[in-house]
């Protein structure tokens, strides 16, 4: 292999991914690239106060191995300029801008959390672009109790800053030993990446996300009949969170989806369990 070989191996650790900037709309979005070029891309949503830095690269360096993923800051968080916008609706018109800024006709989504709102309302509006949809810790529009989020998060932020951890290791994990051992693996893989990390989170975007999640928890539900795409949903049977139940509650209403629950873990059972569900998700991109 000559060396001109080697410099156009694809990037496939997210802790090198480059980052790129695009404008659209007036909006400048924040993103990284990496593995192999060609084919759907998989486009990651990412979760409530979350920037390009908050993806568990086991989940992301897997499935880069063999697809071109892209992973990307929506209005207003992190690097991406502009306002957060305060319905889930917007935040999805903004990522279909982002999306189409960079040509794409056709993508998978991977998503987590509030980034799985956004997917559905995205996917619901514009079917044609989608073509597989992976939904982790997520639920539907007017999913049971998921206007409580803002609560629960408010109440966890306090319990990190008086144990002096991060409030994920709070609501994303069990409190138990196997939780909290994974929190902490978890945050620790969130640092790999030293150099080139991404603007910081701001407080008043958290509350404009929450507002919209608020929201979001309190509308008519979507009909997600419409979704014929093939689905994957994941989560941990004890979610407090979004409950896990609107896991089992997306599963039914997604024609054909298929569903995976993993044991004693919390919102963030697929970061918990990532040796077993990253497999799972390269097979079901694969396929």
């Amino acid at each position: 292999m000559n060396n001109s070989d080697t410099a156009n191996e694809p990037v496939t650790r997210y802790q090198d991914a480059p980052v790129h900037t695009i404008t659209a709309n007036g909006v400048t979005y924040a993103y990284r690239e990496l593995g192999p070029k060609g084919g759907v891309p998989v486009v990651f949503f990412v979760h409530l106060a979350a920037t390009l830095d908050n993806w568990d690269p086991r989940i992301v360096d897997p499935i880069a191995k063999t697809h071109h993923v892209i992973t990307f800051d929506n209005r207003g968080v992190g690097a991406s300029t502009g306002h957060v916008p305060d319905s889930v609706e917007a935040m999805a018109d903004d990522a279909y801008t982002f999306i189409k800024a960079l040509g794409f006709d056709k993508i998978d989504i991977f998503s987590f959390s509030l980034g799985g709102f956004i997917a559905q309302d995205l996917a619901v509006k514009h079917p044609e672009l989608v073509r597989r949809l992976v939904l982790t810790g997520t639920g539907p529009r007017g999913g049971k109790d998921i206007d409580k989020v803002a609560g629960i998060t408010y109440r966890d932020i306090l319990r990190s800053t008086l144990t002096r951890s991060d409030p994920k290791e709070y609501l994303f994990f069990n409190r138990n030993a196997a939780g909290k051992a994974a929190a902490k693996a978890f945050v620790q893989r969130l640092q790999e990446r030293t150099r080139d990390r991404d603007a910081d989170f701001k407080l008043r975007a958290m509350q404009t996300q929450l507002k919209a999640i608020k929201k979001f928890g309190r509308s008519a539900p979507a009909d997600l009949s419409k979704l014929t795409q093939p689905t994957l949903i994941a989560n941990g049977d004890n979610d407090r969170m979004v409950p896990s139940v609107l896991s089992e509650d997306l599963h039914r209403r997604i024609k054909g989806s298929e569903l995976v629950i993993y044991p004693d873990s919390g919102h963030g059972g697929i970061f918990q369990f990532h040796e077993k569900f990253a497999p799972v998700a390269v097979e079901f991109l694969t396929r």
